[in-house]
């Protein structure tokens, strides 16, 4: 068998490619994408231009670290394009809504109903219920809160 596979290297380069390809569709996160799409590219090559095993071993390591490194800039420059998600951040979702006093602020701290809960308000000055307030930020569990104008 080793004689078959020294005699027919593209062979053992293209079935490394597959296994790490398969072993990639487990689960390993992208780690192994790269190598195994290397491996495959070294049998090709090595299917048309014969070349020694020194040189079939650093055309795999080549490809591989350039694909690798290919990958890490092309994910760094996409991560950056998208603004940071809101996601389980409920309170700075809030910032912008406007609602209605539920409770009037006294003292500068009140409450305001948004969709099925309420939230603790803070402003500047008293307000009375059922003045229309815009949330402008969030302090812990405490939405800061100013009145809205008439003509917004």
């Amino acid at each position: 068998m080793l004689a078959a596979l020294l005699y027919n290297p593209h062979w053992f380069w293209i079935s490394l490619g597959g296994l790490l390809l398969a072993a990639e569709m487990l689960g390993a996160s992208g780690y192994m994408l790269w190598s195994g799409i290397a491996a495959v590219l070294v049998g090709l090559a090595v299917w048309v231009v014969p070349l020694d095993w020194e040189w079939q071993g650093a055309m795999f390591a080549l490809l591989t670290i350039c694909a690798a490194l290919g990958w890490w800039y092309w994910l760094r420059t996409r991560s950056k394009t998208y603004p940071a998600s809101l996601l389980n951040r409920r309170g700075d979702q809030l910032i912008g809504v406007k609602t209605v006093l539920s409770e009037p602020l006294v003292n500068g701290v009140g409450r305001v109903r948004i969709g099925d809960s309420t939230w603790r308000a803070r402003c500047d000055t008293d307000l009375a219920m059922g003045t229309q307030v815009e949330v402008i930020a969030v302090d812990g569990i405490t939405l800061r809160v100013r009145p809205r104008d008439e003509n917004s």
